[in-house]
């Protein structure tokens, strides 16, 4: 049904599969101080959301408020004791909004992603993943740029990255180390990826107003089916398909990603895992 909904459904009317028309929903022109709500899931990936979350303590934006959302297992619990250490920082203008779900229901992005669209209250929903880090800058420039937009769906055409990282390079042992506040400088993401040209995987931002009407995929049984393990996401292209668009590119500074060789989400000796380690270790992901 993935493969289905992947090359065949979207050569279909995309009115064929939603529930709700987006041409119907009516975004509002939000000025002044934005509400943004972004939404991660962690499975054995500590190390990276303690960076994560580090950055939005460290680089605090001054002009919005962030709700900041992480949906995790309650088995996993390196995830859990990172979520402790930060829920107990007070930093103004941020809230700490951590959701536990069963890890069948965590292995499907889509179904966290779902259950934060149609329950936001934010003016824009940023969709990302774990590995992805805001750098000083990201967030205030967001803010300015989202002033008085409605567009349905915008990201950034730019992100800057690290290197393919090895389990063990100081960056990722660092992380491992323990719950902590961790900066990592603007020279460790010498990679400029893109530019890009549609909203995809952890770079999709959603006005709030249609991420409440039309969900995310609410409406493919497929991509709201718990699962037995770690799901590789696809679903960014069924979401793109059912919103009727592309997103609009955003020139957004401080965006910025963990590149690593090693999947620990996927089940570990497992024929996929190694198999997606072999093709990551021989791919230029920079190019």
């Amino acid at each position: 049904m993935v493969l289905f909904y992947r090359v065949l459904a979207r050569r279909l009317p995309a009115s064929w599969f939603r529930r709700v028309d987006p041409d119907r929903v009516v975004p509002s022109r939000h000025r002044g101080r934005l509400h943004l709500q972004i939404v991660s899931h962690c499975w054995r990936y500590d190390h990276f959301l303690t960076y994560q979350l580090s950055s939005l303590v460290i680089h605090q934006s001054t002009g919005i408020d962030l709700t900041v959302t992480v949906y995790h297992s309650p088995e996993d619990d390196a995830t859990c004791r990172v979520l402790e250490f930060f829920g107990n920082l007070e930093v103004p203008g941020i809230n700490w909004d951590w959701q536990p779900l069963p890890k069948e229901q965590l292995f499907r992005r889509s179904i966290g992603r779902n259950l934060a669209a149609k329950n936001s209250n934010a003016d824009w929903v940023w969709f990302t993943d774990a590995d992805v880090v805001f750098g000083e800058g990201c967030l205030d420039t967001l803010a300015e740029l989202l002033q008085g937009r409605d567009d349905r769906l915008v990201f950034p055409e730019f992100t800057q990255a690290t290197d393919l990282l090895r389990e063990e390079d100081p960056i990722l042992l660092e992380g491992r180390a323990g719950p902590a506040l961790l900066d990592l400088p603007r020279s460790a993401f010498p990679n400029r990826l893109g530019p890009v040209d549609r909203a995809m995987g952890p770079y999709q931002i959603t006005h709030g107003d249609v991420a409440r009407a039309c969900g995310y995929c609410e409406s493919i049984r497929v991509y709201q089916k718990p699962a037995a393990h770690w799901q590789k996401a696809y679903e960014d292209s069924a979401f793109r398909w059912l919103l009727g668009a592309r997103g609009v590119p955003l020139d957004l500074p401080g965006v910025h990603q963990i590149r690593h060789l090693a999947k620990g989400r996927y089940r570990q000796g497992s024929l996929n895992a190694r198999f997606r380690t072999f093709l990551r270790s021989r791919r230029n992901l920079f190019r």
